[in-house]
Protein backbone atom coordinates (compact mmCIF):
# COMPACT_ATOMS: atom_id res chain seq x y z
CA UNK A 1 0.00 0.00 0.00
CA UNK A 2 1.40 3.37 -1.00
CA UNK A 3 1.77 5.89 1.78
CA UNK A 4 2.68 8.83 -0.53
CA UNK A 5 5.47 9.72 1.86
CA UNK A 6 7.80 12.37 0.49
CA UNK A 7 11.54 11.68 0.76
CA UNK A 8 13.25 13.45 3.61
CA UNK A 9 14.98 16.64 2.54
CA UNK A 10 18.65 17.05 3.50
CA UNK A 11 19.32 19.59 6.21
CA UNK A 12 20.89 22.81 4.96
CA UNK A 13 23.12 25.25 6.82
CA UNK A 14 20.25 27.72 7.00
CA UNK A 15 17.90 25.11 8.42
CA UNK A 16 20.50 24.05 10.97
CA UNK A 17 21.07 27.66 12.11
CA UNK A 18 17.34 28.27 12.48
CA UNK A 19 16.88 25.05 14.44
CA UNK A 20 19.74 25.81 16.84
CA UNK A 21 18.68 29.43 17.28
CA UNK A 22 15.20 28.26 18.27
CA UNK A 23 16.68 26.04 21.01
CA UNK A 24 18.42 28.88 22.85
CA UNK A 25 16.66 30.63 25.70
CA UNK A 26 16.46 34.42 25.71
CA UNK A 27 16.71 36.37 28.91
CA UNK A 28 13.67 35.94 31.20
CA UNK A 29 12.58 39.53 30.51
CA UNK A 30 12.71 39.04 26.75
CA UNK A 31 11.07 35.60 26.90
CA UNK A 32 8.02 37.00 28.62
CA UNK A 33 7.33 39.29 25.67
CA UNK A 34 7.72 36.69 22.88
CA UNK A 35 5.34 34.34 21.15
CA UNK A 36 8.02 32.18 19.49
CA UNK A 37 10.80 30.26 21.22
CA UNK A 38 14.50 30.90 20.92
CA UNK A 39 16.68 33.88 20.07
CA UNK A 40 16.05 36.42 17.37
CA UNK A 41 18.40 36.72 14.41
CA UNK A 42 19.80 40.02 15.63
CA UNK A 43 20.65 38.45 19.00
CA UNK A 44 22.61 35.63 17.39
CA UNK A 45 24.31 38.11 15.06
CA UNK A 46 25.37 40.22 18.05
CA UNK A 47 26.70 37.18 19.87
CA UNK A 48 28.69 36.13 16.79
CA UNK A 49 29.87 39.67 15.98
CA UNK A 50 28.46 39.59 12.45
CA UNK A 51 25.94 41.88 10.79
CA UNK A 52 22.27 41.02 11.01
CA UNK A 53 22.04 41.17 7.21
CA UNK A 54 24.87 38.67 6.78
CA UNK A 55 23.42 36.30 9.37
CA UNK A 56 19.98 36.56 7.71
CA UNK A 57 21.56 35.66 4.38
CA UNK A 58 23.15 32.58 5.95
CA UNK A 59 19.79 31.36 7.21
CA UNK A 60 18.35 32.03 3.75
CA UNK A 61 21.15 30.15 1.97
CA UNK A 62 22.66 33.27 0.42
CA UNK A 63 26.06 34.91 0.53
CA UNK A 64 28.29 31.90 -0.10
CA UNK A 65 30.04 29.64 2.42
CA UNK A 66 31.20 31.44 5.58
CA UNK A 67 34.84 31.40 6.63
CA UNK A 68 36.31 29.26 9.39
CA UNK A 69 36.44 32.30 11.67
CA UNK A 70 32.75 33.11 11.17
CA UNK A 71 31.76 29.49 11.73
CA UNK A 72 33.75 29.36 14.95
CA UNK A 73 31.99 32.51 16.19
CA UNK A 74 28.62 31.05 15.23
CA UNK A 75 29.46 27.84 17.09
CA UNK A 76 30.09 29.85 20.26
CA UNK A 77 27.03 32.07 19.71
CA UNK A 78 24.76 29.04 19.26
CA UNK A 79 26.43 27.19 22.16
CA UNK A 80 27.23 24.16 19.99
CA UNK A 81 28.98 21.13 21.39
CA UNK A 82 31.74 19.33 19.48
CA UNK A 83 29.33 17.29 17.38
CA UNK A 84 27.23 20.35 16.50
CA UNK A 85 30.33 22.34 15.54
CA UNK A 86 31.53 19.56 13.25
CA UNK A 87 28.09 19.17 11.67
CA UNK A 88 27.87 22.90 10.95
CA UNK A 89 31.28 22.87 9.22
CA UNK A 90 30.22 19.87 7.14
CA UNK A 91 27.05 21.66 6.04
CA UNK A 92 28.83 24.93 5.30
CA UNK A 93 32.09 23.73 3.76
CA UNK A 94 31.64 19.99 3.10
CA UNK A 95 34.57 19.25 5.42
CA UNK A 96 35.10 18.88 9.16
CA UNK A 97 36.48 21.79 11.17
CA UNK A 98 40.20 22.14 11.83
CA UNK A 99 41.36 20.18 14.85
CA UNK A 100 41.80 22.27 17.94
CA UNK A 101 45.34 21.82 19.30
CA UNK A 102 45.30 20.44 22.82
CA UNK A 103 48.04 20.78 25.38
CA UNK A 104 47.38 17.28 26.70
CA UNK A 105 45.71 14.13 25.49
CA UNK A 106 43.98 11.48 27.52
CA UNK A 107 43.60 7.86 26.55
CA UNK A 108 40.34 6.68 28.05
CA UNK A 109 40.00 3.25 29.72
CA UNK A 110 37.60 2.28 26.94
CA UNK A 111 40.22 3.07 24.29
CA UNK A 112 42.85 1.10 26.18
CA UNK A 113 40.47 -1.86 26.27
CA UNK A 114 40.19 -1.66 22.48
CA UNK A 115 43.98 -1.90 22.25
CA UNK A 116 44.16 -4.80 24.70
CA UNK A 117 41.46 -6.71 22.82
CA UNK A 118 43.88 -7.23 19.90
CA UNK A 119 46.21 -9.85 21.38
CA UNK A 120 48.30 -10.60 18.26
CA UNK A 121 48.03 -7.26 16.44
CA UNK A 122 50.45 -4.57 17.65
CA UNK A 123 48.45 -1.38 18.15
CA UNK A 124 49.40 2.11 19.30
CA UNK A 125 47.73 5.49 19.70
CA UNK A 126 49.54 8.56 18.42
CA UNK A 127 48.99 12.33 18.52
CA UNK A 128 49.08 14.78 15.62
CA UNK A 129 52.79 15.26 16.37
CA UNK A 130 53.25 11.48 16.26
CA UNK A 131 53.94 11.03 19.96
CA UNK A 132 52.94 7.54 21.09
CA UNK A 133 50.62 7.79 24.08
CA UNK A 134 49.18 4.26 24.37
CA UNK A 135 49.99 0.72 23.26
CA UNK A 136 49.10 -2.91 23.79
CA UNK A 137 51.19 -5.93 24.80
CA UNK A 138 51.82 -6.98 21.21
CA UNK A 139 53.22 -3.53 20.40
CA UNK A 140 55.65 -3.77 23.32
CA UNK A 141 56.89 -7.14 22.08
CA UNK A 142 57.11 -6.30 18.37
CA UNK A 143 57.59 -2.54 18.01
CA UNK A 144 59.31 -1.10 21.09
CA UNK A 145 59.43 -1.20 24.89
CA UNK A 146 57.69 2.16 25.18
CA UNK A 147 57.53 2.32 29.01
CA UNK A 148 61.32 2.02 29.11
CA UNK A 149 61.75 5.03 26.83
CA UNK A 150 61.84 8.67 27.80
CA UNK A 151 58.67 10.52 26.72
CA UNK A 152 60.60 12.45 24.04
CA UNK A 153 61.77 9.13 22.59
CA UNK A 154 58.21 7.82 22.23
CA UNK A 155 57.82 9.52 18.88
CA UNK A 156 57.44 7.56 15.66
CA UNK A 157 59.33 10.02 13.49
CA UNK A 158 62.22 10.52 15.89
CA UNK A 159 62.62 6.76 16.15
CA UNK A 160 62.34 6.35 12.38
CA UNK A 161 65.06 8.89 11.61
CA UNK A 162 67.28 8.83 14.70
CA UNK A 163 67.31 5.26 16.01
CA UNK A 164 69.71 3.04 14.02
CA UNK A 165 68.20 -0.13 15.51
CA UNK A 166 64.78 0.81 14.13
CA UNK A 167 66.19 1.49 10.69
CA UNK A 168 68.16 -1.78 10.68
CA UNK A 169 65.00 -3.74 11.43
CA UNK A 170 63.10 -2.25 8.46
CA UNK A 171 64.10 -3.82 5.11
CA UNK A 172 61.97 -1.27 3.26
CA UNK A 173 63.09 1.71 5.33
CA UNK A 174 63.22 4.18 2.42
CA UNK A 175 59.68 3.39 1.27
CA UNK A 176 58.31 3.36 4.81
CA UNK A 177 60.03 6.63 5.70
CA UNK A 178 58.74 8.38 2.59
CA UNK A 179 55.22 7.21 3.32
CA UNK A 180 55.48 8.33 6.95
CA UNK A 181 56.68 11.83 6.05
CA UNK A 182 53.91 12.23 3.48
CA UNK A 183 51.31 11.17 6.05
CA UNK A 184 52.78 13.45 8.71
CA UNK A 185 52.42 16.42 6.35
CA UNK A 186 48.68 15.74 6.09
CA UNK A 187 48.38 15.31 9.87
CA UNK A 188 50.05 18.71 10.34
CA UNK A 189 47.56 20.35 7.98
CA UNK A 190 44.61 18.72 9.74
CA UNK A 191 45.91 19.80 13.13
CA UNK A 192 46.07 23.44 12.04
CA UNK A 193 48.04 25.60 14.44
CA UNK A 194 49.76 22.75 16.28
CA UNK A 195 52.98 24.08 17.78
CA UNK A 196 54.23 20.59 18.71
CA UNK A 197 53.93 19.26 15.15
CA UNK A 198 55.57 22.35 13.65
CA UNK A 199 58.41 22.15 16.17
CA UNK A 200 58.97 18.47 15.37
CA UNK A 201 59.14 19.17 11.63
CA UNK A 202 61.66 21.95 12.21
CA UNK A 203 63.71 19.77 14.57
CA UNK A 204 63.92 16.87 12.12
CA UNK A 205 64.76 19.10 9.18
CA UNK A 206 67.69 20.47 11.18
CA UNK A 207 68.88 17.12 12.56
CA UNK A 208 68.22 14.54 9.82
CA UNK A 209 69.44 14.79 6.25
CA UNK A 210 67.06 11.99 5.24
CA UNK A 211 64.04 13.73 6.74
CA UNK A 212 65.08 17.01 5.10
CA UNK A 213 65.35 15.25 1.72
CA UNK A 214 61.97 13.53 2.00
CA UNK A 215 60.25 16.62 3.41
CA UNK A 216 61.44 18.62 0.39
CA UNK A 217 59.61 16.21 -1.94
CA UNK A 218 56.29 17.69 -0.70
CA UNK A 219 54.45 14.38 -1.02
CA UNK A 220 51.13 13.92 0.79
CA UNK A 221 49.25 10.80 1.88
CA UNK A 222 45.78 11.18 3.35
CA UNK A 223 45.47 7.56 4.48
CA UNK A 224 48.26 5.63 6.12
CA UNK A 225 47.55 2.07 5.05
CA UNK A 226 49.77 -0.58 3.51
CA UNK A 227 52.20 -3.42 4.14
CA UNK A 228 55.16 -3.18 6.50
CA UNK A 229 58.00 -5.68 6.88
CA UNK A 230 60.10 -5.78 10.01
CA UNK A 231 62.87 -8.08 11.15
CA UNK A 232 63.28 -9.18 14.76
CA UNK A 233 66.04 -11.32 16.34
CA UNK A 234 65.00 -14.89 16.89
CA UNK A 235 61.99 -14.87 14.52
CA UNK A 236 63.23 -13.20 11.36
CA UNK A 237 60.90 -11.25 9.07
CA UNK A 238 57.32 -10.39 10.05
CA UNK A 239 54.86 -8.96 7.54
CA UNK A 240 52.15 -6.68 8.86
CA UNK A 241 49.22 -4.84 7.31
CA UNK A 242 48.95 -1.42 8.89
CA UNK A 243 46.22 1.18 9.01
CA UNK A 244 45.69 4.44 10.87
CA UNK A 245 42.17 5.23 12.11
CA UNK A 246 40.92 8.53 13.52
CA UNK A 247 39.44 8.39 17.03
CA UNK A 248 36.28 10.48 16.92
CA UNK A 249 35.96 10.66 20.69
CA UNK A 250 39.47 12.12 21.03
CA UNK A 251 40.22 14.66 18.27
CA UNK A 252 43.89 14.72 17.37
CA UNK A 253 44.48 11.08 18.29
CA UNK A 254 44.67 8.20 15.84
CA UNK A 255 44.82 4.45 16.31
CA UNK A 256 47.44 2.51 14.36
CA UNK A 257 46.92 -1.23 14.02
CA UNK A 258 49.50 -3.64 12.61
CA UNK A 259 47.81 -6.92 11.65
CA UNK A 260 49.90 -10.05 10.95
CA UNK A 261 49.36 -11.25 7.38
CA UNK A 262 49.96 -14.99 7.71
CA UNK A 263 49.77 -17.67 10.36
CA UNK A 264 53.56 -17.68 10.49
CA UNK A 265 53.50 -13.97 11.32
CA UNK A 266 51.03 -14.62 14.14
CA UNK A 267 53.32 -17.34 15.49
CA UNK A 268 56.34 -15.03 15.33
CA UNK A 269 54.49 -12.39 17.33
CA UNK A 270 53.51 -15.04 19.87
CA UNK A 271 57.17 -16.04 20.26
CA UNK A 272 58.22 -12.42 20.85
CA UNK A 273 55.43 -11.91 23.38
CA UNK A 274 56.44 -15.11 25.17
CA UNK A 275 60.02 -13.94 25.39
CA UNK A 276 58.91 -10.65 26.89
CA UNK A 277 56.77 -12.37 29.53
CA UNK A 278 59.58 -14.73 30.52
CA UNK A 279 62.26 -12.04 30.57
Amino acid sequence: MSTNTLPAQPLTLGGFLRDRRARLLPTPEAASRRRTPGLRREEVATRANVSVTWYTWLEQGRGGPPSDEVLERLARALELDGAGREFMFLLAQQRPPPLKPRSSVAVTPALQRVLDAMPTSPAIVKTASWDIVAWNAAALAVLADYPALEPSERNLLRRLFHTPRVRKGMPDWETDARYAVASFRIDMARAGDCAEAAALAAELQASSEDFRRLWAENEMRSHWVGIKRIERPGVGAITLEYQALAIDSSPGLSLMVFTPVTGADVEAIGVLMGKRVSA
